[in-house]
């Protein structure tokens, strides 16, 4: 194991895991929106002590044209990656499009690493994808004829629903790409800065219950297993919390359903349908 990518560096899970990865002496980027806190996570990182290099890239992942150059970046400063972790993602109490029309929680939580990955993906050969996805998910629920929530917008359920597409997409990707290890977890409630991008309930909700909440570091665990461990090498196409696989919700589990949102997914990031996907 040489390489990671982590996406969602900077904050909560994200930075835990990057500390942490550094310091089992893994060569690691890290990937966040804003260029001050990528640096101040690759400083942490560095200094944890496992003596591998630490990269720093900014990229806004909201938006798929950015998504695209962080790709091309990527591809062009390293050789190969052994474990991509799809970990930036939000909750955004009101319905936002983003300037490319997408909402913008289905563009940061579903189409961001649906496509970062399939970018990657001749350099991920016999590498690990691990998405963090959540419990949450058995709140969504998918209707491809309004990926963007146009008819309706509840925060936790298009929440939900995005974390459930994190699900379909990893068994999806373990079926189109044996040549990959595909996995996603629930970390847990966490006390991170998740929710406090907006005002109102959400950010109150998310402070008041912050000293009930797991640790970031706790959080991170299973992300580090699956990226690391020998335990979890072998598994592909699974849903783990607490560094076990357990069965997600029968809705996360239908083959139909994925198959379908896969499709759909590449006409809406513009991928080539002769590109391995």
């Amino acid at each position: 194991m040489t390489f990671a990518l982590l996406t969602g560096a900077t904050r909560g899970i994200g930075r835990a895991a990057a500390i942490e990865i550094a310091r089992e002496g893994i060569e690691v980027a890290l990937v966040g929106r804003e260029a001050e806190r990528v640096k101040a996570v690759a400083q942490e990182a560095k200094a944890a002590g496992g003596g591998a290099p630490v990269h720093e890239h900014v990229a806004d992942l909201t938006l798929m044209a950015e998504v695209r150059a962080l790709a091309d970046d990527v591809r062009g400063r390293y050789e190969h990656i052994d474990v991509l972790a799809n970990n930036a993602g939000a909750l955004f109490a009101s319905r936002t499009e983003t300037s490319e029309g997408f909402e913008q929680t289905f563009a940061l939580n579903h189409l961001a690493p649906f496509l970062l990955t399939n970018l990657l993906r001749d350099h991920l050969d016999g590498g690990r994808v691990v998405t963090t996805a959540s419990d949450a998910h058995k709140s969504g629920r998918l209707d491809l004829e309004d990926l963007q929530s146009e008819r309706s917008y509840s925060a936790m359920r298009v929440y939900g629903t995005s974390k459930l597409c994190n699900i379909l997409f990893t068994r999806e990707l373990a079926k189109r790409a044996p040549e990959l290890h595909a996995n996603c977890y629930h970390p847990g409630v966490v006390r991170t800065g998740f929710g406090k991008n907006e005002n109102g309930i959400w950010k109150a909700l998310t402070t008041l219950g912050a000293p009930f909440f797991r640790s970031p570091q706790r959080g991170a665990r299973s992300l580090v297993w699956l990226a690391l461990s020998e335990e979890a090498a072998s598994l592909t196409g699974e849903y783990v919390q607490d560094e076990k696989v357990l069965a997600p919700s029968a809705q996360a589990q239908n083959d139909t359903l994925a198959e379908r949102l896969w499709e759909r997914s590449i006409e809406l990031v513009g991928l080539s349908t002769n590109a391995p996907a």
